[in-house]
């Protein structure tokens, strides 16, 4: 297995309306491990790995979801899978 991390910075309206959720909701069609969390800044910060192309199409189905309006800024970084991450959540 060649397993990636994505590490995504979103900014815009992406606090209080949802998003955290349809990320999980989203991340359920996927085989994809992470987590999504807000920041005290506004943004929200999603850690997720997997397979490259599985991870890429991930972070496609949530800018073509209902949140893609609401994301002004997506900063994005690749590197090795980690591990340690179990399933999908959502961390207060």
């Amino acid at each position: 297995m060649n397993r990636a991390r994505l590490h995504v910075y979103y900014s815009g309206v992406v606090q209080g309306v949802g998003f955290r959720y349809t990320v999980k909701w989203l991340a359920r069609g996927f085989e994809v491990t992470g987590l999504v969390r807000n920041l005290l800044d506004g943004r929200v910060e999603l850690v997720a790995e997997g397979e490259r192309p599985e991870l890429v199409a991930f972070a496609q189905a949530i800018r073509d979801s209902g949140l893609g309006p609401l994301i002004r800024q997506e900063d994005l970084a690749w590197s090795e899978a980690q591990g340690g991450l179990r399933g999908f959540e959502i961390v207060s």
